[in-house]
Protein backbone atom coordinates (compact mmCIF):
# COMPACT_ATOMS: atom_id res chain seq x y z
CA UNK A 1 0.00 0.00 0.00
CA UNK A 2 2.72 1.96 0.23
CA UNK A 3 3.98 1.82 -3.27
CA UNK A 4 2.47 4.86 -4.15
CA UNK A 5 3.59 7.11 -2.14
CA UNK A 6 6.98 6.13 -3.01
CA UNK A 7 6.07 6.39 -6.55
CA UNK A 8 4.54 9.62 -6.82
CA UNK A 9 7.36 10.96 -4.84
CA UNK A 10 10.36 9.35 -6.64
CA UNK A 11 8.09 11.06 -10.09
CA UNK A 12 8.19 14.35 -8.13
CA UNK A 13 12.18 13.98 -7.69
CA UNK A 14 12.32 13.30 -11.36
CA UNK A 15 9.93 16.08 -12.36
CA UNK A 16 11.85 18.58 -10.21
CA UNK A 17 15.44 17.04 -12.07
CA UNK A 18 13.95 17.67 -15.34
CA UNK A 19 12.71 21.43 -14.31
CA UNK A 20 16.40 22.09 -12.78
CA UNK A 21 18.02 20.84 -16.01
CA UNK A 22 16.39 23.23 -17.95
CA UNK A 23 18.08 26.19 -16.07
CA UNK A 24 21.26 24.42 -15.94
CA UNK A 25 21.47 24.55 -20.03
CA UNK A 26 21.36 27.83 -20.31
CA UNK A 27 23.47 28.81 -17.31
CA UNK A 28 26.81 31.04 -18.61
CA UNK A 29 29.98 29.57 -17.67
CA UNK A 30 30.71 32.15 -14.69
CA UNK A 31 27.75 31.34 -13.04
CA UNK A 32 28.53 27.44 -13.16
CA UNK A 33 31.46 28.22 -12.48
CA UNK A 34 30.77 30.17 -9.21
CA UNK A 35 27.92 27.09 -8.24
CA UNK A 36 31.51 24.55 -8.06
CA UNK A 37 33.50 27.18 -6.05
CA UNK A 38 30.81 27.22 -3.69
CA UNK A 39 30.17 23.42 -3.30
CA UNK A 40 34.33 22.94 -2.48
CA UNK A 41 33.79 25.72 -0.30
CA UNK A 42 30.98 23.68 1.03
CA UNK A 43 32.72 20.84 1.27
CA UNK A 44 35.29 21.59 3.77
CA UNK A 45 33.14 23.41 5.88
CA UNK A 46 30.59 20.26 6.18
CA UNK A 47 33.70 18.33 6.31
CA UNK A 48 32.75 16.98 10.25
CA UNK A 49 29.36 16.17 9.68
CA UNK A 50 30.28 14.35 6.04
CA UNK A 51 33.35 11.97 8.02
CA UNK A 52 30.77 11.58 10.73
CA UNK A 53 28.16 9.96 8.17
CA UNK A 54 31.03 8.10 6.21
CA UNK A 55 31.84 6.60 10.01
CA UNK A 56 28.43 5.43 10.08
CA UNK A 57 28.40 3.39 6.68
CA UNK A 58 32.00 2.32 7.46
CA UNK A 59 30.41 0.84 10.69
CA UNK A 60 28.11 -0.81 9.36
CA UNK A 61 30.11 -2.26 6.39
CA UNK A 62 32.44 -3.91 8.69
CA UNK A 63 29.22 -5.33 10.74
CA UNK A 64 28.71 -6.81 7.49
CA UNK A 65 31.46 -8.36 6.68
CA UNK A 66 32.63 -6.13 3.80
CA UNK A 67 35.58 -6.69 1.81
CA UNK A 68 38.71 -4.47 2.66
CA UNK A 69 38.91 -3.30 -0.48
CA UNK A 70 34.87 -2.07 -0.36
CA UNK A 71 35.51 -0.47 2.44
CA UNK A 72 38.67 1.48 1.15
CA UNK A 73 36.48 2.83 -1.79
CA UNK A 74 34.03 4.08 0.63
CA UNK A 75 36.10 5.44 3.31
CA UNK A 76 36.28 9.66 3.30
CA UNK A 77 38.73 10.96 5.58
CA UNK A 78 39.80 15.14 5.64
CA UNK A 79 42.50 14.10 3.05
CA UNK A 80 40.30 12.35 0.63
CA UNK A 81 37.55 15.34 1.06
CA UNK A 82 40.30 18.23 0.92
CA UNK A 83 41.16 16.41 -2.88
CA UNK A 84 37.58 16.13 -3.67
CA UNK A 85 36.93 19.84 -2.83
CA UNK A 86 40.16 19.92 -5.10
CA UNK A 87 38.76 18.28 -7.88
CA UNK A 88 36.05 20.50 -8.43
CA UNK A 89 37.54 23.57 -8.32
CA UNK A 90 40.07 22.42 -10.75
CA UNK A 91 36.81 21.58 -13.44
CA UNK A 92 35.90 25.02 -13.13
CA UNK A 93 39.35 25.29 -14.83
CA UNK A 94 37.99 23.14 -17.53
CA UNK A 95 36.78 24.24 -20.93
CA UNK A 96 33.29 23.95 -20.83
CA UNK A 97 31.83 22.27 -23.61
CA UNK A 98 28.48 23.70 -24.05
CA UNK A 99 27.78 25.53 -27.11
CA UNK A 100 31.59 24.36 -28.80
CA UNK A 101 31.18 24.26 -32.50
CA UNK A 102 31.92 20.73 -33.78
CA UNK A 103 31.70 21.24 -37.52
CA UNK A 104 29.80 23.58 -40.08
CA UNK A 105 29.69 24.97 -43.10
CA UNK A 106 27.47 26.91 -45.79
CA UNK A 107 25.50 25.17 -48.49
CA UNK A 108 25.20 26.27 -52.01
CA UNK A 109 21.77 28.07 -51.12
CA UNK A 110 23.25 29.92 -49.06
CA UNK A 111 21.90 28.17 -45.34
CA UNK A 112 24.46 27.74 -42.56
CA UNK A 113 24.27 24.77 -40.46
CA UNK A 114 26.32 24.20 -37.55
CA UNK A 115 26.42 21.13 -35.08
CA UNK A 116 27.40 22.16 -31.34
CA UNK A 117 27.80 20.34 -28.17
CA UNK A 118 24.25 21.03 -26.03
CA UNK A 119 23.88 18.81 -22.56
CA UNK A 120 22.03 15.51 -22.03
CA UNK A 121 19.91 17.35 -19.43
CA UNK A 122 18.93 14.59 -16.33
CA UNK A 123 22.06 12.31 -16.10
CA UNK A 124 21.27 8.93 -14.23
CA UNK A 125 23.81 7.52 -11.93
CA UNK A 126 23.81 3.90 -10.33
CA UNK A 127 27.26 3.14 -8.13
CA UNK A 128 28.09 1.21 -5.05
CA UNK A 129 30.08 2.21 -1.92
CA UNK A 130 31.85 4.95 -3.58
CA UNK A 131 31.14 8.62 -1.94
CA UNK A 132 33.58 10.08 -3.90
CA UNK A 133 31.79 9.56 -7.16
CA UNK A 134 29.15 11.48 -5.69
CA UNK A 135 31.04 14.40 -6.00
CA UNK A 136 32.76 13.70 -9.47
CA UNK A 137 29.42 13.23 -11.19
CA UNK A 138 27.51 16.14 -9.66
CA UNK A 139 30.60 18.28 -10.35
CA UNK A 140 31.00 17.35 -13.86
CA UNK A 141 27.09 17.27 -14.76
CA UNK A 142 26.95 21.13 -13.21
CA UNK A 143 29.50 22.08 -15.64
CA UNK A 144 28.15 20.02 -18.70
CA UNK A 145 24.73 21.24 -17.81
CA UNK A 146 22.92 18.74 -16.59
CA UNK A 147 21.17 17.85 -13.56
CA UNK A 148 21.98 14.49 -12.20
CA UNK A 149 19.79 12.03 -10.04
CA UNK A 150 22.05 9.07 -7.92
CA UNK A 151 21.70 6.02 -6.46
CA UNK A 152 24.65 5.52 -4.93
CA UNK A 153 23.42 2.04 -2.93
CA UNK A 154 22.80 1.31 0.64
CA UNK A 155 26.26 1.12 1.47
CA UNK A 156 27.11 5.04 1.21
CA UNK A 157 23.45 6.01 2.07
CA UNK A 158 24.46 8.45 5.04
CA UNK A 159 27.59 9.68 3.37
CA UNK A 160 25.92 10.28 0.09
CA UNK A 161 22.91 12.07 2.14
CA UNK A 162 24.91 14.72 4.10
CA UNK A 163 27.18 14.73 0.30
CA UNK A 164 23.83 15.63 -1.34
CA UNK A 165 22.55 18.21 1.19
CA UNK A 166 26.29 19.38 1.17
CA UNK A 167 25.75 20.36 -2.84
CA UNK A 168 22.22 21.47 -2.67
CA UNK A 169 22.97 24.11 0.41
CA UNK A 170 25.56 25.57 -1.85
CA UNK A 171 23.40 25.96 -5.22
CA UNK A 172 21.01 27.25 -3.25
CA UNK A 173 23.06 30.15 -1.92
CA UNK A 174 23.93 30.55 -5.78
CA UNK A 175 20.14 30.96 -6.23
CA UNK A 176 20.52 28.01 -8.39
CA UNK A 177 17.83 24.94 -8.25
CA UNK A 178 18.79 22.21 -5.39
CA UNK A 179 16.93 20.01 -7.24
CA UNK A 180 19.77 19.54 -9.93
CA UNK A 181 21.42 17.18 -7.75
CA UNK A 182 19.48 14.88 -6.03
CA UNK A 183 19.58 11.36 -4.41
CA UNK A 184 17.25 8.41 -4.61
CA UNK A 185 19.19 6.08 -1.95
CA UNK A 186 15.59 6.57 0.04
CA UNK A 187 13.67 3.77 -2.70
CA UNK A 188 16.07 1.00 -2.12
CA UNK A 189 16.72 -1.26 -4.57
CA UNK A 190 13.11 -0.46 -6.16
CA UNK A 191 14.40 3.10 -6.66
CA UNK A 192 17.10 1.72 -8.68
CA UNK A 193 14.84 -0.10 -10.90
CA UNK A 194 12.61 2.74 -11.57
CA UNK A 195 15.53 5.10 -12.27
CA UNK A 196 16.26 2.72 -15.11
CA UNK A 197 12.66 2.48 -16.49
CA UNK A 198 12.44 6.00 -16.19
CA UNK A 199 12.83 7.04 -20.07
CA UNK A 200 11.22 10.68 -20.67
CA UNK A 201 13.08 12.03 -17.58
CA UNK A 202 16.25 10.33 -17.77
CA UNK A 203 18.16 11.01 -20.34
CA UNK A 204 21.21 8.56 -20.20
CA UNK A 205 21.87 6.36 -17.34
CA UNK A 206 25.65 5.45 -16.15
CA UNK A 207 26.40 2.04 -13.86
CA UNK A 208 29.74 2.34 -12.18
CA UNK A 209 30.47 -0.59 -10.03
CA UNK A 210 30.22 -4.46 -10.16
CA UNK A 211 30.23 -6.43 -13.24
CA UNK A 212 27.14 -7.70 -12.16
CA UNK A 213 25.55 -4.17 -11.57
CA UNK A 214 26.80 -3.00 -14.86
CA UNK A 215 25.25 -5.68 -16.82
CA UNK A 216 22.09 -5.45 -14.68
CA UNK A 217 21.57 -2.01 -15.72
CA UNK A 218 22.94 -2.62 -19.63
CA UNK A 219 20.37 -5.61 -19.86
CA UNK A 220 16.87 -3.50 -17.84
CA UNK A 221 17.36 -0.44 -18.35
CA UNK A 222 15.21 1.13 -21.08
CA UNK A 223 16.99 4.64 -20.39
CA UNK A 224 20.16 4.55 -23.13
CA UNK A 225 23.06 3.65 -21.10
CA UNK A 226 27.34 4.26 -21.60
CA UNK A 227 28.47 0.97 -19.93
CA UNK A 228 31.58 1.00 -17.46
CA UNK A 229 33.45 -1.60 -17.09
CA UNK A 230 35.14 -3.97 -14.77
CA UNK A 231 38.68 -4.08 -14.94
CA UNK A 232 40.66 -7.09 -15.91
CA UNK A 233 43.73 -4.93 -16.67
CA UNK A 234 46.96 -6.64 -18.22
CA UNK A 235 50.77 -5.83 -17.91
CA UNK A 236 53.29 -7.30 -20.63
CA UNK A 237 56.66 -7.59 -19.98
CA UNK A 238 58.50 -7.77 -23.48
CA UNK A 239 61.72 -9.68 -24.21
CA UNK A 240 63.25 -6.28 -24.23
CA UNK A 241 61.69 -4.78 -20.79
CA UNK A 242 64.19 -3.10 -19.03
CA UNK A 243 64.44 -4.18 -15.60
CA UNK A 244 64.21 -0.94 -13.53
CA UNK A 245 60.85 -0.07 -15.52
CA UNK A 246 59.38 -3.68 -15.25
CA UNK A 247 60.20 -3.64 -11.37
CA UNK A 248 58.73 -0.03 -10.84
CA UNK A 249 55.70 0.04 -13.42
CA UNK A 250 54.81 -3.34 -12.38
CA UNK A 251 54.96 -2.74 -8.39
CA UNK A 252 53.14 0.63 -8.72
CA UNK A 253 50.25 -0.63 -11.28
CA UNK A 254 49.19 -3.65 -8.53
CA UNK A 255 49.86 -1.82 -5.27
CA UNK A 256 49.52 1.39 -5.51
CA UNK A 257 46.07 1.03 -4.64
CA UNK A 258 44.66 -2.04 -5.03
CA UNK A 259 40.63 -1.41 -4.42
CA UNK A 260 39.89 0.47 -7.81
CA UNK A 261 39.58 -0.95 -11.94
CA UNK A 262 42.65 0.31 -12.98
CA UNK A 263 44.79 -1.79 -10.67
CA UNK A 264 47.18 -4.58 -12.48
CA UNK A 265 45.30 -8.11 -12.39
CA UNK A 266 47.07 -10.21 -14.88
CA UNK A 267 51.00 -9.89 -15.83
CA UNK A 268 52.19 -11.50 -18.96
CA UNK A 269 56.11 -11.87 -18.78
CA UNK A 270 57.45 -12.99 -22.39
CA UNK A 271 59.75 -15.93 -22.15
CA UNK A 272 62.78 -14.58 -23.01
CA UNK A 273 62.84 -12.04 -20.46
CA UNK A 274 62.42 -15.09 -17.51
CA UNK A 275 65.18 -15.05 -16.21
CA UNK A 276 66.10 -11.48 -16.32
CA UNK A 277 63.27 -10.06 -14.78
CA UNK A 278 60.79 -12.54 -12.97
CA UNK A 279 62.71 -13.05 -9.53
CA UNK A 280 63.29 -9.00 -9.37
CA UNK A 281 59.50 -8.15 -10.36
CA UNK A 282 58.28 -10.87 -7.52
CA UNK A 283 60.09 -10.27 -5.37
CA UNK A 284 59.36 -6.41 -4.89
CA UNK A 285 55.62 -7.53 -5.26
CA UNK A 286 55.84 -10.34 -2.35
CA UNK A 287 57.43 -7.50 -0.25
CA UNK A 288 54.66 -5.69 -0.51
CA UNK A 289 52.13 -8.95 0.14
CA UNK A 290 51.00 -9.93 -2.89
CA UNK A 291 49.44 -13.12 -3.04
CA UNK A 292 51.27 -14.88 -6.28
CA UNK A 293 48.44 -16.92 -8.38
CA UNK A 294 51.09 -18.35 -10.65
CA UNK A 295 50.79 -20.65 -13.60
CA UNK A 296 53.37 -23.99 -13.88
CA UNK A 297 56.24 -22.40 -15.34
CA UNK A 298 56.52 -19.21 -13.03
CA UNK A 299 55.75 -21.69 -9.70
CA UNK A 300 58.65 -23.65 -10.68
CA UNK A 301 60.70 -20.54 -10.38
CA UNK A 302 58.79 -19.08 -8.14
CA UNK A 303 57.80 -21.29 -4.99
CA UNK A 304 55.24 -20.66 -2.35
CA UNK A 305 53.04 -19.24 -5.49
CA UNK A 306 49.29 -20.15 -5.90
CA UNK A 307 48.66 -22.55 -8.75
CA UNK A 308 46.71 -20.18 -11.10
CA UNK A 309 43.34 -21.98 -12.88
CA UNK A 310 41.52 -20.63 -15.70
CA UNK A 311 39.44 -18.32 -12.91
CA UNK A 312 42.27 -16.13 -12.17
CA UNK A 313 42.52 -15.24 -15.79
CA UNK A 314 39.11 -13.19 -15.64
CA UNK A 315 39.69 -12.58 -12.29
CA UNK A 316 39.11 -8.91 -10.95
CA UNK A 317 40.84 -9.11 -7.70
CA UNK A 318 40.58 -5.78 -6.23
CA UNK A 319 43.14 -7.24 -3.66
CA UNK A 320 46.72 -7.79 -3.06
CA UNK A 321 46.27 -10.57 -5.62
CA UNK A 322 48.00 -11.15 -9.06
CA UNK A 323 47.94 -13.47 -11.80
CA UNK A 324 51.03 -14.80 -13.38
CA UNK A 325 51.57 -15.66 -16.85
CA UNK A 326 54.51 -16.92 -19.34
CA UNK A 327 53.80 -16.25 -23.24
CA UNK A 328 55.82 -17.64 -25.92
CA UNK A 329 55.49 -13.74 -28.00
CA UNK A 330 53.94 -10.42 -28.25
CA UNK A 331 51.48 -12.46 -30.47
CA UNK A 332 50.33 -14.73 -27.36
CA UNK A 333 50.50 -11.87 -25.25
CA UNK A 334 47.95 -10.37 -27.56
CA UNK A 335 46.01 -12.80 -27.74
CA UNK A 336 45.18 -13.64 -23.94
CA UNK A 337 44.64 -9.91 -23.43
CA UNK A 338 41.70 -10.39 -26.36
CA UNK A 339 40.31 -13.46 -24.76
CA UNK A 340 40.40 -12.67 -21.39
CA UNK A 341 40.38 -9.03 -21.07
CA UNK A 342 37.20 -6.33 -20.02
CA UNK A 343 38.84 -4.00 -22.92
CA UNK A 344 39.47 -1.66 -19.87
CA UNK A 345 43.18 -0.76 -20.05
CA UNK A 346 46.80 -2.29 -20.72
CA UNK A 347 50.32 -1.77 -20.75
CA UNK A 348 53.27 -3.16 -22.29
CA UNK A 349 56.52 -2.42 -21.25
CA UNK A 350 59.41 -2.75 -23.64
CA UNK A 351 62.52 -1.16 -25.19
CA UNK A 352 61.16 -2.59 -29.16
CA UNK A 353 59.47 0.75 -30.70
CA UNK A 354 57.89 -1.60 -33.60
CA UNK A 355 56.68 -3.74 -30.63
CA UNK A 356 55.10 -0.84 -28.90
CA UNK A 357 53.42 0.39 -31.74
CA UNK A 358 52.00 -3.20 -32.51
CA UNK A 359 50.55 -3.39 -29.21
CA UNK A 360 48.82 0.38 -29.32
CA UNK A 361 47.77 -0.44 -32.46
CA UNK A 362 46.57 -4.02 -32.27
CA UNK A 363 44.97 -4.40 -27.99
CA UNK A 364 41.52 -3.53 -28.77
CA UNK A 365 40.68 -1.55 -24.82
CA UNK A 366 39.42 1.48 -24.44
CA UNK A 367 43.01 2.74 -23.02
CA UNK A 368 46.58 0.94 -24.34
CA UNK A 369 49.42 2.45 -23.09
CA UNK A 370 53.31 1.57 -23.34
CA UNK A 371 55.98 1.99 -20.49
CA UNK A 372 53.35 3.63 -17.84
CA UNK A 373 51.69 2.68 -14.98
CA UNK A 374 47.84 1.12 -15.34
CA UNK A 375 46.81 3.73 -12.32
CA UNK A 376 47.04 6.89 -14.91
CA UNK A 377 43.82 5.66 -16.72
CA UNK A 378 41.66 8.19 -14.38
CA UNK A 379 39.86 11.25 -15.29
CA UNK A 380 41.75 13.43 -12.88
CA UNK A 381 44.77 12.13 -14.20
CA UNK A 382 44.30 13.12 -18.00
CA UNK A 383 43.04 16.56 -17.05
CA UNK A 384 39.89 16.05 -16.76
CA UNK A 385 39.26 17.33 -13.43
CA UNK A 386 37.40 14.48 -12.44
CA UNK A 387 35.55 11.43 -14.33
CA UNK A 388 32.20 10.23 -14.67
CA UNK A 389 33.24 6.72 -15.19
CA UNK A 390 35.96 4.49 -18.02
CA UNK A 391 33.71 3.52 -20.29
CA UNK A 392 34.57 0.16 -21.95
CA UNK A 393 32.07 0.33 -25.02
CA UNK A 394 32.50 1.76 -28.50
CA UNK A 395 29.57 3.96 -28.69
CA UNK A 396 29.86 7.44 -27.71
CA UNK A 397 32.17 7.61 -25.57
CA UNK A 398 35.43 5.46 -24.49
CA UNK A 399 37.68 5.78 -22.10
CA UNK A 400 37.51 8.37 -18.91
CA UNK A 401 35.27 10.38 -19.53
CA UNK A 402 34.80 13.81 -18.56
CA UNK A 403 32.73 16.94 -19.55
CA UNK A 404 32.62 16.66 -23.64
CA UNK A 405 31.49 12.90 -22.90
CA UNK A 406 28.09 14.24 -20.87
CA UNK A 407 27.36 16.36 -23.76
CA UNK A 408 25.45 15.49 -27.03
CA UNK A 409 25.14 17.76 -30.25
CA UNK A 410 21.97 19.52 -32.12
CA UNK A 411 21.92 21.35 -35.18
CA UNK A 412 21.69 25.18 -35.97
CA UNK A 413 20.48 26.04 -39.17
CA UNK A 414 20.05 29.93 -40.18
CA UNK A 415 18.64 31.13 -43.33
CA UNK A 416 17.43 34.05 -45.31
CA UNK A 417 14.08 32.49 -46.48
CA UNK A 418 15.30 29.35 -48.21
CA UNK A 419 12.98 26.55 -49.06
CA UNK A 420 13.32 23.57 -50.73
CA UNK A 421 12.52 22.55 -54.14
Amino acid sequence: MSTPVVSVSFEDKLVAARAASRVLATLPTDRKDAALRAIAERIVTDSAAIIDANALDLQAARDNGVSAALQDRLRLDEARLSALAQSVIDITGLVDPVGESVRGRTLPNGLKISQVRVPFGVVGAIYEARPNVTIDIAALALKSGNAVVLRGGSAAENSNRVLVETIQAALRDMGLPGEAVQTIDEFGRDGAKQLMKSRGYVDVLIPRGSADLINTVVAESTVPVIETGAGVVHAFIDESADLDLAVEIVHNAKVQRTSVCNTLETLLVHRGALDRVLVPVLDRLRGSDVALHADPEVAERYPNSIAATDEDWRAEYLSLDLAIKVVDSLDEAIEHIDRYSTHHTETIITSDLANAERFLAEVDSAVVMVNASTRFTDGGEFGFGAEVGISTQKLHARGPMGLPELTSTKWLVRGTGQIRT
